[in-house]
């Protein structure tokens, strides 16, 4: 249940982050001469809040995936047993495989005259 809970936040706040970056003014490049009027319409503090909202929602979605992997179901882990389990069967095939060829026979070798 609380791995179910933690990937809807993450989801949330990944969507929530992508806005707030979209949102941002670049710094560097062609379309920051365009952002110059933003200076001068006194729009310097929501940078720092763009900022500081998408270096919280980055930390949260790090704890949350933390927590999700924690409470992670024994289920949910070992699904892939099955395809181990595949994987073994199919690399005792092939290894019979090799066995069951037949073996060419290598000339020995003669002494240099």
């Amino acid at each position: 249940m609380l791995y179910s809970i933690c990937i809807v936040l993450i989801l949330v706040a990944s969507v929530i982050l992508i806005l707030a970056i979209l949102v941002q003014n670049p710094k560097s490049g062609m379309a920051a001469n365009f952002g110059a009027a933003n200076q001068v319409m006194g729009v310097r503090e929501s940078a720092n809040i763009l900022e500081k909202t998408t270096w919280t929602l980055a930390g949260i979605i790090v704890a949350l995936s933390l927590v999700a992997t924690i409470s992670m179901e024994d289920g949910i882990a070992t699904q892939s047993s099955s395809l181990e389990k595949d994987a073994a069967t199919l690399m005792e095939k092939a290894a019979s495989a090799t066995e069951a060829m037949p073996q060419a026979e290598v000339p020995a070798e003669t002494p240099a005259e």
